[in-house]
């Protein structure tokens, strides 16, 4: 009865109540051939002890202790201890959405104080409480650009993270986007010829990442003036946000999309994670998710307010924004922690930490059986080696080292070949993580060359 709690005499009076005889006849619509008859083949129960025995032979199964060279939009940056203390007390942990602001006091500040560091980072006037990820949150500002402008085109660089155009497409379906993509030229970037050309009258937004897919860094500045000139609005997805400690902000951006999971949020397999969106305070009421305001009560104290909530739970249907039900704000809240910790001058530092670390990788790996594409971009912590026998091929080999390789390209890009691949390093990856895996590499691409001489 633990996890079924009403008695038999409970639900004996809930069918009759209902007036249908058995449990039976409540789902006699279902078919036949589609019911449960009998117990279900599961295991039998297991006591507690049990239970720990076997999860901690799961976990014996565990691959640990390797090496790591993946971001791709998921980044391996460390933790401090402090983020966990703080996101553990119970007034943060089972707090709710903040609709009472007289006992919400903390959690409130906590989301204005995201907000307005967000502003700081990305260059914008206004940033919402959170979104759900980096993906949804580039698909919400196309959606948004396409309110603000009365237009109902997108043109989106396929230099955008390519899981992110794929949520981006799925959003516009049945939004009735039109979506077109432009291509990137031999540095890496979007080619600024071909998005010049793909901008009309009817263009709502350019979207563009930067640092882009690719690890390199897009010319805001000249694609803003392109996209403005048309009257298209420019949106700049961020997936690595400490790039932020070094980079430029993009400041000539209409909105910012970006993914804070670097701040201070675990892998997690995936998620959650933290999408945030920011703007030019004139397109505020287009703006999905929610924001706090900083008020003052009737005896003219500080306080903190849902200022903006222009989903469809707060307003008539029609005139929503958004259906986003929730925002991230545990997680913003680690991001919060995170950039209190570190500050300006830490994150900066952060940031030159991973630009040393990526041009040390690149010149350890350059030149054994691989070469770096798009090299003369500038970039930060990414970058793309094309490996000679092919990407999965050497990451094969690297395995048998303990050490992940970068991630293959072919799929999302069949144009750069099987041997490409994007490689990463953080402040956390070490120089014998790295020297180790241009020993390994270097020992797999001569397997593979002797291979290759062997077949021929």
């Amino acid at each position: 009865m633990r996890y079924l709690p009403k008695s038999p005499a409970d639900r004996t009076e809930m069918l009759r109540e209902i007036g249908v005889p058995s449990i039976a006849d409540l789902f006699s619509t279902i078919p036949s051939e589609f019911q449960v008859k009998g117990d279900l083949r599961i295991p039998r129960q297991h006591g507690e002890s049990e239970i720990i025995d076997r999860f901690r032979q799961f976990a014996a199964n565990n691959a640990a202790g390797y090496a790591s060279f993946l971001g791709a939009g998921v980044y391996r940056h460390y933790r401090p201890v402090l983020i966990d203390t703080v996101v553990s007390r119970g007034e943060f942990l089972t707090s709710y959405t903040p609709y009472q602001p007289e006992i919400a006091q903390g959690t409130l500040q906590a989301m204005f104080e995201f907000q307005t560091m967000i502003c700081e980072l990305s260059g914008m006037e206004i940033a919402n409480a959170s979104m759900y990820d980096g993906s949804t949150g580039a698909a919400e500002a196309i959606m948004m650009a396409v309110r603000v402008t009365g237009r109902d085109g997108a043109v989106i660089a396929r230099t955008v993270h390519p899981e992110y155009r794929e949520v981006i497409g799925t959003y516009a379906l049945h939004q009735e986007i039109p979506l077109s993509e432009v291509g990137y030229g031999a540095d890496g970037r979007v080619d600024l010829e071909a998005l010049d050309a793909a901008i009309s009258g009817e263009t709502a937004c350019v979207l563009i990442q930067s640092p882009n897919f690719f690890g390199t860094i897009e010319d805001v500045a000249a694609i803003a003036d392109m996209a403005h000139r048309k009257g298209a609005l420019l949106i700049v997805s961020i997936a690595e946000a400490v790039s932020l400690g070094i980079v430029r902000p993009p400041v000539e951006a209409d909105i910012v999309s970006l993914e804070a999971q670097s701040f201070g949020v675990a892998l997690s397999y995936g998620g959650p994670y933290c999408g945030v969106l920011a703007c030019k305070e004139k397109f505020l009421r287009q703006m999905p998710g929610r924001l706090v305001g900083e008020t003052k009560d009737m005896d003219g104290k500080r306080g903190f307010v849902l200022t903006l909530s222009t989903r469809e739970q707060h307003i008539r249907r029609e005139k929503a924004t958004s259906n986003i039900c929730t925002n991230q704000a545990l997680v913003a809240m680690m991001v919060t922690v995170f950039l209190a910790v570190y500050g300006k001058e830490g994150l900066r530092e952060l940031a030159e930490h991973n630009l040393a670390k990526a041009a040390y990788l690149k010149h350890s790996l350059a030149g054994l059986g691989a070469k770096v594409l798009f090299d003369g971009a500038p970039r930060f912590n990414e970058f793309v080696l094309d490996i000679e026998g092919g990407a999965e091929a050497a990451n094969t080999g690297l395995l048998e080292s303990k050490i992940i390789g970068g991630l293959p390209l072919e799929k999302w890009y069949p144009e750069l070949g099987a041997g490409a691949s994007l490689w990463c390093a953080t402040e956390v990856t070490t120089r014998a993580e790295m020297d180790g895996a241009a020993t390994a590499l270097a020992g797999a691409s001569g397997r593979m060359v002797g291979q290759m001489v062997g077949a021929r």
